[in-house]
C-alpha cells in the first residue's frame, strides 16, 4: 500500500475520506426525494400514495391526484428551488464575508429585496411579474451593501455584523410597512408574502424562478474554490494570484441575486440560509463544493419540513412556512450569538 510521506499514512484511506462527504450529499439527497414524496400526501386532507404516484406519472383519474398536480407538486417543487437557493445563498455569503453569522436575512438582503418588490407590486401593479426578481435583487443589493458599510470596521466582527443587520432590517420593515399603510387594499396579500407562504402558488411560479436558479447554483459551484481561497485570508489569497476584490464582489452579487429571487416567489423567509450551511459545515467540513450542495440538500429538507409542518398540523388552517422557519431558527441564532461572544 503507497504511503503518503506528508501525512504518514495510507493513500487509498485518504481517497476513501475525501469520497466520504459526497456519499453523504448523496443521502441527503435521497432523504430529500422521500420526503418530498411524504410531503404531497399532506394537506387539509390525507392524499393516498396511490394518488400521488397517479399525478407524478401524469394521470388525473382521481381527485386526490388532480389536487396534487394544482396545488401540492407546485409548492413542493417551489420547496426544492427556495431550499437550494436560500441555501447556497446563505453559504456563499458566509464564505465571503468569512462569519458565520452571515446570512440573507441577517445582512439585511431579504428585507430590502421585500421593499422592493412590494415597491414594484403595489406602486406600478401593471408592470410584469418578470420584474418582480429584478426589483428584490436590486434590493437585496441595497441592503447588503447597507450592512457592511455601517458594519466594517477595520475587518466585520460576527457581532457587529448581527447589530447593524437588525438595524438596516429593521429599517427596511419600517418601509414595508409604510407600503402597507398607504395601500390597504393589498393589505391582505401583502402579509401573506412577508410571512413568506407558498400557499396558493402554481407551476407559472415555479417556472419563473427555476431558470435563475438553475443559472446562479452551477455558477456558484464552478466558483466555490475560490472561496476555499477567500477563507485563507486576502495576504495569502493575493499571494496565491487570486483577485480577491473583484472575486468577493461577484460572489457576493450572485449570493444576493439567489436570495433576492427566493424572495420574490416566496416572500420573506427567514433562517434557512443561516441554519443550511451551518449544519452542512458540521456534516462534511469546510470544502465548499461539497458544503453548498450539502447545504442544497438540507435547505430543501428544512423547507419541506416547514411548508408540511404549516398546512398539516392545524388543517385546515395554514401556518405560512416562514413562521415555521422563524420558530426553528430564532432559537439557533440565539444560540451563535452565545456561543461566538465567549
Amino acid at each position: 500500500m503507497t504511503v503518503n510521506v506528508a501525512m504518514g499514512r495510507p493513500v487509498r484511506r485518504t481517497a476513501v475520506a475525501a469520497r466520504r462527504p459526497w456519499i453523504l450529499v448523496g443521502s441527503l439527497l435521497a432523504l430529500a426525494v422521500v420526503c418530498t414524496l411524504v410531503s404531497l400526501t399532506i394537506g387539509a386532507t390525507r392524499i393516498p400514495f396511490s394518488d400521488v404516484l397517479a399525478a407524478l406519472s401524469g394521470q388525473r383519474t382521481t381527485d386526490g391526484a388532480e389536487v396534487v398536480l394544482d396545488f401540492q407538486l407546485p409548492r413542493v417543487l417551489l420547496c426544492w428551488v427556495v431550499g437550494i437557493g436560500l441555501a447556497v445563498s446563505g453559504g456563499v455569503m458566509q464564505g465571503v464575508v468569512r462569519n458565520p453569522l452571515a446570512a440573507p436575512d441577517i445582512i439585511g438582503v431579504t428585507k430590502g429585496a421585500g421593499f422592493a418588490g412590494m415597491l414594484l407590486v403595489l406602486t406600478l401593479p401593471g408592470a410584469s411579474v418578470a420584474l418582480v426578481p429584478l426589483a428584490a435583487f436590486a434590493g437585496g443589493v441595497v441592503g447588503a451593501g447597507l450592512v457592511y458599510l455601517f458594519a466594517y470596521r477595520r475587518g466585520v466582527s460576527p457581532v457587529r455584523l448581527a447589530l447593524v443587520g437588525i438595524a438596516v432590517s429593521a429599517t427596511f420593515e419600517a418601509g414595508i410597512r409604510y407600503l402597507l399603510v398607504k395601500y390597504p387594499l393589498d393589505v391582505n396579500a401583502s402579509l401573506i408574502w412577508l410571512t413568506g407562504s407558498l400557499f396558493g402558488r402554481s407551476m407559472d411560479t415555479v417556472w419563473m424562478a427555476l431558470p435563475w436558479i438553475a443559472v446562479l447554483v452551477p455558477a456558484v459551484l464552478v466558483m466555490a474554490h475560490r472561496l476555499d481561497i477567500l477563507g485563507l485570508g486576502d495576504d495569502l489569497a493575493t499571494g496565491l494570484g487570486e483577485p480577491v476584490e473583484r472575486t468577493r464582489r461577484n460572489l457576493l452579487l450572485l449570493g444576493v441575486a439567489l436570495a433576492s429571487v427566493c424572495v420574490a416567489v416566496a416572500g420573506t423567509i427567514t433562517f434557512v440560509g443561516l441554519i443550511a450551511p451551518h449544519i452542512a459545515r458540521r456534516l462534511v467540513g469546510g470544502r465548499h463544493v461539497v458544503l453548498l450542495s450539502a447545504a442544497a440538500m438540507i435547505g430543501v429538507l428544512l423547507m419541506l419540513l416547514a411548508d408540511t409542518v404549516g398546512r398539516g398540523i392545524a388543517a385546515p388552517l395554514e401556518i405560512p412556512a416562514g413562521v415555521v422557519t422563524a420558530v426553528i431558527g430564532g432559537p439557533y441564532f440565539l444560540y451563535l450569538l452565545v456561543k461566538l461572544g465567549k
